[in-house]
């Protein structure tokens, strides 16, 4: 679990990391450099998630690590099923990540959303719902080893 107690703002439990795959640890199909270290660096206080369309047919093989649970949604409402997964886990627990728009329910649900800007830009709704933007997944994983950066950002 990871323990975040932010000065105004309700203290967060986080036992979930769910990640969006392309866009937001991905670019175009291929894990983006860094990204996997990271990961298997924050498992150890977080079960990390990937829910994905899997756009380029990668993520099972890119995400074969056993410390990472994939899931593959469907064509169909997609921001509702990202919104129903986080919800199985309680979404209270969870850190959601992403760009498109078909993340930003989950972001919204999320004890803390946080949107990221790389290659293919991202939704302004996505933005709009989220708790906070990072301009690269490496930045923002690096800020989760290192929690201070994320109450530098949100304490009130």
């Amino acid at each position: 679990m990871l323990q975040i107690e932010i000065p105004g703002h309700e203290s967060l439990a986080l036992q979930h990391l769910v990640l969006d795959y392309n866009g937001t640890i991905a670019c175009d199909g291929t894990m983006k450099a860094g990204v996997m270290s990271k990961l298997q660096e924050l498992s150890n206080s977080l079960q990390v998630h990937v829910i994905t369309a899997d756009t380029h047919g990668s993520v099972h093989e890119a995400c074969s690590e056993d410390f990472i649970t994939v899931h593959v949604i469907g064509k169909e409402h997609q921001d509702k099923q990202k919104q129903q997964y986080i919800n199985q886990l309680g979404a209270q627990n969870c850190v959601a990540v992403g760009n498109g728009l078909n993340d930003a329910l989950m972001l919204k649900e999320a004890a803390l959303g946080i949107a990221i800007m790389q290659e293919e830009g991202c939704a302004t709704q996505t933005l709009m719902t989220s708790d906070l933007l990072f301009g690269s997944i490496y930045e923002l994983l690096t800020a989760l080893l290192q929690p201070k950066r994320i109450i530098a950002s949100l304490r009130n």
